[in-house]
């Protein structure tokens, strides 16, 4: 079929003429994304920062401090502890998840009988608050009256493997919904190929599925580092830091500097430092990984 022309202009009829819109975002459409980001997240933690310079217990007008906070901050014992902590619940929250809700997520991209019920299963929990979650457990771990007639709580072990479980429990779900838009990208073609070539199941997952994966593994890990790092109802409720202080991760020394002491000003240099921390790991993840780079891996396709 051959292609209309315009006389004069050898233009094709199918392009957009004069006065015809082309469709192409205005920087105007993100303004509400901009202000809603502004007020509530920008304002907020220049607010944070600039309280621990200060010293304030919540009453009256906060009072200039200088650096004394952050020197507070690098001279408390329990800082490097809940620092400590911090880390290796990241860590092993981040392997945990990403695991299971890697295999989830390919396993419900496929078209399984009854994928599609099971999947609206799994994602229930994230649809809860993480305080009824963390409600539910207690009662559910509670020596006396739970389903385990044991004192998991009490022990240090148990708690931190209760609070990895609780957490993973209510955003595993979340992060199998973006594996398995991942893997409903890969192309089918590959699999095809690969089959004919001879190889399996469990090889086509580790040759095909994990590298096409690739980029959307590195955005739920950065979701899942960030999340875990700013863990924080589930500890108060499951432990309040402890056994002792075994469990007392940043947010919640944060907590207790600023709601059980008063010290606001100590409170928000605990924020401001949770806040670089953030970034910094978010950014080095995605550096080392080479994201930035927005290589596509449905290149040649």
């Amino acid at each position: 079929m051959s292609t209309a022309v315009t006389p004069g202009n050898g233009r094709r009829s199918g392009r957009p003429g004069k006065g015809v819109r082309a469709g192409r975002p205005h920087a105007s459409w993100a303004l509400p994304a901009v202000l809603f980001f502004t007020f509530f997240a920008v304002v907020p933690m220049a607010l944070a920062f600039y309280l621990s310079f200060t010293k304030w217990n919540g009453l009256g007008d906060p009072q200039p401090a200088g650096l004394a906070n952050w020197k507070k901050l690098l001279d408390d014992d329990r800082l490097t502890q809940s620092l400590t902590v911090t880390v290796l619940l990241t860590v092993v929250s981040w392997a945990f998840q990403t695991v299971v809700s890697l295999l989830l997520g390919v396993w419900a991209s496929g078209r399984q009988r009854n994928r599609a019920v099971l999947s609206a299963v799994f994602f229930v929990p994230f649809l809860l608050s993480s305080t009824a979650i963390s409600l539910l457990f207690y009662a559910l771990l509670d020596p006396n009256f739970g389903i385990i007639h044991k004192d998991t709580l009490g022990s240090t072990s148990g708690a931190f493997l209760a609070i990895v479980f609780v957490g993973g429990w209510q955003f595993i779900p979340f992060h199998t919904l973006i594996y398995q838009g991942g893997a409903r990208q890969i192309p089918e073609v590959l699999y095809q190929a690969a089959a004919i070539d001879g190889a399996g199941r469990c090889r086509q997952f580790f040759s095909i599925t994990l590298p096409q994966l690739r980029n959307t593994a590195t955005t739920s890990g950065v979701l899942m580092i960030v999340g875990s790092l700013t863990y924080f109802e589930t500890v108060l409720i499951l432990t309040q830091g402890g056994p002792g202080t075994d469990t007392a991760i940043l947010p919640y020394l944060m907590y207790e500097a600023g709601f059980k002491s008063y010290d606001f000003g100590y409170a928000s240099a605990i924020a401001s430092f949770l806040v670089v921390a953030a970034t910094a790991l978010s950014l080095l993840l995605v550096r080392l990984t080479g994201f930035g780079a927005m290589r596509s891996t449905r290149e040649g396709m």
